[in-house]
């Protein structure tokens, strides 16, 4: 009798939501792994193509309560899941969240976690690291430390389509022609193709019970971050950038700089900044005895980026660096929701009726944002954008991950896709920085035989006397801004049909 080969094993996926762990959970199905996704929101999953193929636990790794039985039957779990930028005490939520992740792991008798974390640089104390890569280091040795065998995987720059990383790079490049930069763009740095990346989380499953210990994973360049700029132009087409680097941008700066060019906000892009004051470079290859290189070799950092152009000329981003809510992000109830009856909850409603059929209407709605504009005012977005920025928020440079196509938990700019029932509602909910909760809603419903009536909703929950003084002292612009949207919007329809 023939030994069957044994079953893939089961495995539970934290950060299904977020860049990595959404492209995780496709190369995991497509290696024969039953998967199960741990989300705070398993609304957010509902429009993911593989969502029917898994199964979903609602939990929380920051609350140890909600992870009773989303350890059951697994084999092995993920942890891809973070808190950069939700305060000075992110250090210590990451902490206890990577305990509780741990102690539900070992009660469950998970066999394997895998972690993915940061590179850590090589002779530095780990008190002299950023507080990013301090975390990083410090949420990987509390999972070895847990009684189940940890793969921690640690990676410097991430080179892929939406990655945080490649969009800092991209825009950077793009929008500055010349430029005077940090003395970080000296740092020597090894990045590593976000398609290699998932293939050693994914080869990291089938490790040896033995195995409980750090991997070093990168690509097989090593360049500055100033070379990296200059080949991502030749790949790109752009002319020779000219970069002269002063020392004087403190990492503060530089993120305030980096938030100001490129989509990435200030949050997120400090880290990542203060990640590159030390050498990041692999110290070694040994993961490569159980998950071998593939034939062709890893994927260098030239290629790595024209895969991602590539991707982006297509809009075929799976994933990007904004998939995942902004830590901190509010959870509260929809306006729908009984709980708010009786509470202050302002609104600017405006109806029109289109001469056009109700598809056409929604071709434009669904295409609203990003390169596309708001439909009105370009100029008022554009400042309320900018003044967001420069308060620390996302504003209006996120843009959409598909020019025509929305998805529940898509960002879009400052807001993010709260509920989209397809030819009928999209309902966004704002990420701006507001002394409150914003949701914009936009609605088509068929009017007689050749006509759409538009409905679109502007709500603000406001927190405290600081928001009610936001919202009146914004009101007289509503009627230019929300006013004109409107019309453009079923005007741009009418002529559309």
């Amino acid at each position: 009798m023939n030994d069957l080969p044994p079953a893939p094993p089961r495995c539970l996926v934290t950060g299904a939501t977020g860049y990595i762990g959404g492209r995780l959970v496709p190369e995991l199905l497509a290696r024969g792994h039953p998967v199960r996704c741990l989300v705070r929101d398993p609304g957010r999953l509902r429009d993911q193509p593989w969502r029917a193929r898994v199964e979903t636990a609602v939990g929380d790794v920051t609350r140890p309560a909600t992870l009773t039985g989303a350890f059951d039957g697994v084999d092995v779990a993920y942890y891809l899941v973070h808190s950069l930028g939700t305060g000075p005490s992110f250090e210590a939520t990451d902490r206890e969240a990577a305990h509780a992740f741990g102690a539900a792991a070992a009660a469950a008798g998970v066999s394997r976690i895998v972690y993915l974390g940061g590179l850590v640089p090589d002779g530095v104390d780990e008190s002299g690291l950023s507080p990013h890569l301090r975390s990083r280091a410090e949420v990987g040795r509390i999972l070895r430390a847990s009684g189940v065998p940890t793969a921690d995987l640690r990676a410097a720059v991430i080179i892929g389509s939406g990655s945080a990383s490649f969009e800092m790079l991209r825009h950077l490049t793009e929008r500055l022609p010349a430029m005077v930069t940090p003395r970080w763009v000296a740092t020597r740095i090894q990045p590593i193709a976000v398609r290699d990346v998932l293939r050693y989380l994914a080869g990291a499953a089938l490790l040896p019970p033995s195995v409980n210990r750090t991997f070093d994973i990168g690509g097989p360049d090593v360049l500055t971050y100033r070379e990296m700029m200059r080949r991502y132009a030749r790949i790109a087409g752009l002319r020779r950038r000219v970069i002269l680097p002063v020392p004087v941008l403190t990492p503060g700066l530089s993120s305030h700089w980096v938030g100001l060019v490129t989509p990435v906000p200030g949050s997120i892009a400090r880290p990542l900044v203060e990640s590159l004051r030390h050498e990041v470079v692999c110290g070694e290859h040994d993961l490569a005895r159980w998950v071998p290189d593939p034939p062709e070799g890893l994927t260098g950092f030239d290629r790595a980026v024209a895969l991602a152009l590539r991707r982006i000329k297509d809009a075929d981003v799976a994933t990007r660096w904004s998939s995942a809510s902004l830590p901190g992000a509010p959870s509260d109830p929809l306006p729908t929701d009984p709980d708010w009856a009786g509470g202050s909850l302002y609104q600017d409603l405006r109806e029109r009726t289109v001469a056009a059929a109700p598809a056409d209407v929604w071709r434009v709605i669904e295409g609203i944002g990003g390169d596309n504009g708001w439909y009105s005012f370009p100029l008022a977005w554009a400042l309320r954008g900018l003044l967001d920025r420069l308060a620390g928020g996302v504003g209006l440079r996120r843009g959409r991950r598909d020019p025509a196509r929305l998805r529940v938990g898509d960002s879009l700019d400052f807001w993010r896709v709260e509920e989209i029932e397809p030819g009928r509602l999209l309902r966004l909910r704002a990420e701006m920085r507001l002394p409150g909760l914003a949701w914009l809603e936009l609605s088509v419903t068929p009017d007689g035989d050749h006509g759409t009536r538009y409905r679109q909703r502007a709500l603000f929950h406001p927190h405290g006397l600081a928001g009610h003084a936001y919202w009146w002292s914004v009101a007289p612009f509503h009627s230019v801004v929300f006013g004109r949207m409107a019309r453009n919007v079923t005007e741009r329809a009418r002529r559309a049909g």
